[in-house]
Parts: C-alpha cells; structure tokens; sequence
C-alpha cells in the first residue's frame, strides 16, 4: 500500500514517473527548514520540522568545518552526504547545489539548501514543489518551506531568526521553526523535528564536534518536545561550566554557574546532587547538607551512591563529616 501511494503522489507531482529517479524509499518529507552560519561564532545548524516519522535522519546534515545541507519535499537523502563531500573539496554553497542538481532528472520536485563556512547560502525550490512551497534567503540564512498551510511560513521564519540576532544559533533556528508552526506550519500537522548546530572550524575531532545535536523522531508536539530537550541541554551545559570552574578552584563560579542549571531544570535531582556533592568536598556543609537531606528524601538510591563515592574519590571527606551525611 505504501509502494502504491508513493507511486500515485509521484505520479501527480512528476507527470511522468521513473523508477531510477523517484524511489519508494525516499521520504516525503514536505516540510519546513532552516540551515544557517552564525556570523559571530562562525557556527553553522540546520532545524527542521515535519509530519513526517524521523525527519532528522532524511533531511537535516552537518559537519563541523564544513557546512549544513537541508534536502526535502521529495528527498533526495544523498543530496546531504554528497553536498558535504563537495563542500569539504572546495565548493562553495552554490557551486555544491548546482553539482547536486545537475544529475537530479527529480530537480522540479526537490527543495534544498545549503550554507558554507564562509556564509555563502544556496536554495533551490523545484517548480513542481507542492504549494504552499517557497524560500528566503537572507545573510548567512536560508529559510525554506513546502506544503504549508499558509504562504506566510518563510516570512515567518526569516523575521524571527533575524530579530533573535545576538542569541545563540541553536535558541535562533528554534525560534524560526517556533514562528513556521504559528505561522500555519506544515498542512497535515506536526510529528517530528531535529536540530543540529556545529563548530564553524574542525579540530579533527568528530566526536566532540556537535554543538547540539537533537531529534524528536515521533510526538504530537514535536516543536514543543524539541524545545524542551533545548533548554536541558543548556542546563547540562552549565553543569559542565561549573565542573570546570570547580577544578579551576573558581567555587564562586562554579556555584553560579550549578545554580543557573538548577533554576532552568529544578526537578532534576542529578543537577542537585552533584552540585551538593561538590559543595561537600570544599567542606560547605552549611549548604551541602540540606540539600542532600532534600535529595535522599525523594530518592534513597541517591544516598546509596553516596556511600560508593568515597571508593573511587569523588567525595573527599573526612570520617566524621562523611557519618554525617550518611545519617541524614
């Protein structure tokens, strides 16, 4: 039935269907999409949402040092892969979308975009793209869009990423996306949304080489599910910022940086355990110990933890402070 579905849309859109073009397997991820440079930072992010299963995995590609590709409608997945190699060997944006396009007999249908290191921005929206479909490009930013409910959707997003100027990437791609889905957003509905932001230079380090790298493959509010794994993220972030502050012995810095976290995420008990934890090792009882007594409260296992740590010298406390704990 799937098979026979797809052929039928194909068929509508195309007029004439070939089997070597328009396959089963690629999505149909008519969606709306934001890849973008950070002029600032040099850091370059892609963002899209869809009524479309995983749309992360087919239409959203980046690589630090390299660029971002945003490839939907009728997706062309190798379009992602393909636009970084010819990227990586030189490219620039439109050159890399011109390459891509040049071989692609399904061009009409395809919409695509990509960004550079240097901020270079290529679109293109095929002719045959289901209305409403249509893009903006602006500086450093493409904003691309098809079968949406309204026409105002790439306005939208362009003004929302433009106004969010001083922001972090991330925050200002979501807030495009955010301003797709009020402007009507995709006509079926929403299901799933991804957010991708890498650095502007490799350090020949993939592995530490995403900024952010979130997908909402499946939810009724996937926008909303999306921002929420956001903002824990930058919470988890701030951790991150304080354990370092911590090992700098910048207690001052670490604590605000441990409660900024705490005030963006404040059911999280981790977030209050290893703050106390730390607060314990620099001998502030006055603070670490009720906040344990909080902690162990909610969850016992906690207090078990506890008493593993000192094994392995992540709590660093004498004898008596460490009974004392253990009696909360």
């Amino acid at each position: 039935m799937k098979k026979a579905l797809v052929f039928f849309l194909l068929a509508a859109v195309t007029g004439a269907v070939r089997a070597q073009v328009f396959k089963s397997a690629e999505p149909l991820a008519h969606t709306y999409s934001i890849v973008a440079r950070d002029e600032a930072t040099g850091e370059i992010g892609v963002a899209v949402q869809s009524h479309w299963f995983s749309v992360g995995t087919s239409v959203s590609w980046a690589e630090a040092g390299v660029g971002a590709v945003a490839t939907q409608s009728f997706t062309n997945k190798s379009f992602g892969i393909r636009g970084l190699a010819l990227l990586k060997k030189g490219l620039d944006a439109q050159q890399a979308l011109d390459s891509l396009l040049a071989t692609d007999e399904g061009r009409e249908v395809r919409q695509v975009a990509i960004v550079d290191t240097k901020g270079n921005v290529a679109v293109h929206t095929g002719n045959k793209c289901i209305d409403f479909a249509g893009h903006i490009k602006g500086a450093s930013f493409s904003v691309q869009a098809n079968m949406m409910l309204t026409n105002k959707v790439p306005q939208a997003m362009a003004a929302a990423f433009e106004k969010g100027k001083g922001k972090k990437l991330g925050e200002r791609m979501l807030l495009a996306l955010e301003a797709a889905q009020a402007a009507g957003g995709d006509i079926r509905g929403s299901q799933s949304a991804a957010l991708i932001v890498v650095p502007g230079k490799s350090n020949n380090e993939p592995w530490n080489e995403r900024i952010n790298d979130l997908r909402v493959d499946d939810h009724a509010t996937p926008l909303k599910e999306l921002r929420r794994l956001y903002t824990v993220q930058v919470a988890y972030d701030f951790m991150n910022a304080g354990d370092l502050a911590v090992e700098k012995n910048d207690m001052q810095g670490a604590m605000q940086a441990y409660n900024t976290a705490m005030h963006m995420f404040p059911r999280n008990l981790e977030m209050q355990y290893w703050t106390a934890i730390t607060l314990a090792n620099n001998k502030d009882l006055k603070q670490a110990l009720p906040m344990l007594q909080k902690i162990f409260a909610q969850d016992a296992n906690w207090k078990e933890l506890t008493r593993r740590l000192p094994k392995v010298n992540l709590l660093s406390v004498d004898d008596a402070t460490f009974k004392k704990i253990m009696a909360l």
